[in-house]
């Protein structure tokens, strides 16, 4: 017998007469799944039932199309548009216009023609990085099809090598020069970015309804929204990030509501175009080694690591949705895996200390 686990439901499969049998049981007992697969059997056997013909695997294209597309579309165009325009819209239209890829269906893809796919992306010179931009998608979209039931199994795609993180970690000095070369609005963006972890898109869309000044210390901001439901989080602020903040709230004569950085855009708030060439004025005029302006995202919670935060509440503060992603800010030293070790061991008292010693 032979049951797997799909979500919160167990499914079985088998093979009869030479023919493939899967179905979902819609239990999440694997006793009551593998009773429920004994019984599809006996009855096959008996000839009470017959095999349900399966349902023809659409082509990727097919399914791009007519189930991921619109799925995407629905799932990020409001919530997260960098995510729909910059991320999937872009690389399915990347995938899609490769024939040898797409033209096959779901359960004829193999790690194969993903490696083929990657290969011809290269011979148009794309970098390591905007390849591994396409393959993720690509290996999400095979993933979902099995998610979802269309397809049996999804391909393992290989991304490559040699790929260009944005893990550019600031120095305390690197950060006061950019600060005092940058510009009024684009040294504000920066020090919330900086002392909030907060993605770029997430503190543009900021609004000053998310904004409390009585809770907590100084205040909190509050994310609304985010590709995951992780990203929804509240923010305490620093005491230069409060002041900075007050300050605009007074020039803009204390609203209640609207966007904390407004622009007389599509959206209303400060775009990411506008904000990327402030950004490289700043490090033109800084003198300070290229990063890119999520490094400032990167550099807040590697500090945050370094000072002692450990991956749980790290993955909180930053809105990551898997804790594997958080662990790699958290590098402990080894007086901190000591100081870990002599908090378990049991109070003792001096006196008994001393005659141990002795």
């Amino acid at each position: 017998m032979s049951i797997f686990k799909r979500g919160n439901v167990y499914w079985y499969h088998f093979i009869f007469n030479g023919e493939h049998v899967q179905a979902s049981t819609k239990q999440g007992n694997p006793r009551t799944a593998r009773q429920m697969e004994a019984a599809h059997r006996t009855a096959l056997a008996k000839g009470e039932v017959g095999i349900t013909k399966r349902k023809p695997v659409p082509t990727l294209a097919e399914f791009i199309e007519d189930r991921f597309t619109p799925w995407a579309r629905a799932t990020f165009e409001k919530a997260s548009p960098k995510t729909w325009t910059g991320w999937y819209r872009t690389q399915l239209a990347n995938i899609s216009a490769y024939p040898a890829l797409v033209n096959r269906k779901l359960d004829a893809i193999t790690s194969e023609h993903a490696a083929d796919y990657a290969a011809h992306l290269q011979a148009k010179e794309w970098k390591a990085s905007s390849v591994n931009c396409s393959l993720r998608v690509l290996r999400r979209v095979l993933r979902v099809a099995v998610e979802w039931g269309i397809a049996p199994t999804a391909p393992k795609i290989k991304l490559l090598r040699g790929e260009h993180h944005r893990e550019r970690v600031l120095t305390p000095d690197e950060e006061r020069r950019y600060l005092a070369a940058a510009g009024e609005q684009m040294a504000e963006i920066a020090t919330v970015l900086i002392d909030t972890g907060m993605r770029p898109e997430e503190n543009a869309r900021l609004r000053w309804e998310y904004v409390s000044w009585t809770t907590g210390h100084c205040g909190t901001l509050q994310v609304t929204h985010g590709k995951t439901a992780a990203a929804r989080r509240m923010l305490p602020m620093s005491p230069r990030v409060r002041s900075l903040l007050e300050r605009r709230w007074n020039v803009a004569k204390n609203p209640s509501e609207g966007f904390v950085w407004a622009a007389k855009t599509a959206s209303g708030h400060i775009e990411p175009s506008t904000t990327k060439k402030q950004h490289q004025r700043a490090v033109r005029l800084s003198g300070v080694r290229p990063f890119v302006l999520y490094s400032l995202r990167h550099t807040f919670l590697t500090r945050l690591g370094e000072a002692g935060c450990d991956a749980w509440t790290l993955a909180r503060i930053a809105g990551h949705s898997s804790i594997a992603i958080s662990a790699r800010y958290v590098h402990p030293s080894e007086d901190a895996v000591m100081n870990v070790f002599s908090r378990m061991l049991p109070k003792e008292s001096p006196a008994k200390r001393s005659n141990l010693l002795h």
